[in-house]
């Protein structure tokens, strides 16, 4: 069959490759088991755990568009290939918007690490950012069952290229006021004469990190503004399509790929290696290593986990730690730095 060359009743549109998929399954898989050892190795489980959730979701994801890869085709009799295609997709799409939020969650440690510099209070960084990718992780879930499935009416089919359209655009403009906040918070610390390995390597990680996650935000807005209508018993309207749905090489290059390029680059430069996931530790003024006081939490374990499960949105401590009070006079006023300078580090012990 020729490149490009649409299939009737497939539910990929084209005739799947069978060998790529085992290579990306077995790929992810050993980047999750290095992911789940690094985790263990530097107690970093909180830090950087979605990294390995994400990789054996990518492996569940390939594994599961291998064996979709000999049963392809659309049955009016079993709903088998039909479900395992759309989870498939389900695994593989979900993950991306939860390594942006992985990345976020690193930012505001590197922030903790370095509170005179940055740009907003350290302990908002995941409850704002985490609300806008849970928002966006709704979204594109809705968007991609509804796109995915070929049973779905052409209206329901519509509805779910537009959501998924509105997910990643929302992912877009979040990623691009990371790149505003990052960079802020850099030159800040360039100012201040920060010359910790720790945070400059991390925040280049993290810009190549999240500039391979922009790469892929960009294709799959591209592919979902083309024709979109997937109709599998018409072959015409299949020729029609956006040649990024038809190629399925465009996947490849532009989804597995790049994600595993991301997986595999906090593989080599893991946080772990670099900084302790105790956000009390920080670099005092002095180019010293220095430790808050531990804030007592009080809180009912249901409260802490739907804490954590909303990304810091609800169930928040009543009394934040006095510190980070004053961390607003440094975000919004740089002189107010210069004005304490001779206090040093002592303001945050």
């Amino acid at each position: 069959m020729a490149a490009g060359e649409p299939i009737r009743l497939s539910l990929y549109v084209y005739a799947p490759n069978k060998g790529a998929p085992i290579f990306f399954a077995i790929a992810y898989g050993i980047s999750a088991v290095f992911h789940i050892w690094q985790c263990y190795r530097y107690k970093a489980f909180r830090l950087i755990g979605l990294h390995p959730v994400c990789a054996l979701l990518f492996t569940v994801g390939y594994a599961l568009r291998e064996y979709g890869a000999y049963n392809y085709l659309y049955s009016f009799t079993t709903s088998v290939p039909l479900i395992i295609f759309i989870l498939s997709q389900v695994f593989i799409y979900i993950c991306p918007p939860l390594l942006e939020l992985a990345n976020y969650h690193v930012l505001g440690r590197v922030f903790y690490y370095v509170p005179y510099c940055s740009p907003l209070p350290p302990n908002r960084v995941l409850s704002t950012f985490g609300g806008l990718m849970l928002l966006v992780e709704t979204i594109n879930a809705l968007g991609v069952s509804l796109s995915a499935n070929p049973s779905s009416s052409a209206s329901q089919q519509k509805i779910g290229g537009s959501l998924t359209i509105a997910a990643v655009a929302i992912q877009l403009f979040v990623i691009l006021t990371f790149f505003c906040m990052a960079a802020i918070f850099h030159r800040r610390c360039v100012k201040a004469s920060i010359r910790a390995k720790s945070v400059h390597t991390l925040l280049a990680t993290l810009y190549a990190s999240m500039t391979l996650i922009l790469i892929r935000c960009i294709y799959r807005l591209v592919e979902h503004t083309g024709d979109t209508k997937i109709e599998l018993d018409n072959l015409e309207a299949l020729r029609r399509l956006s040649p990024l749905l038809r190629y399925e090489v465009f996947f490849y290059i532009f989804e597995a790929s790049l994600m595993l390029v991301n997986s595999v680059l906090w593989n080599v430069w893991h946080p772990g290696r670099f900084m302790a996931s105790d956000n009390r530790v920080y670099l005092a003024r002095d180019g010293t290593e220095a430790c808050r006081e531990e804030d007592d939490d009080h809180r009912p374990l249901l409260a802490k986990t739907a804490h954590a499960l909303t990304f810091g949105l609800l169930f928040r401590k009543k009394k934040q730690p006095e510190q980070f009070h004053q961390l607003d006079e440094y975000s919004t006023a740089e002189s107010r730095r210069e004005n304490v300078g001779s206090r040093g580090a002592d303001q945050f012990k």
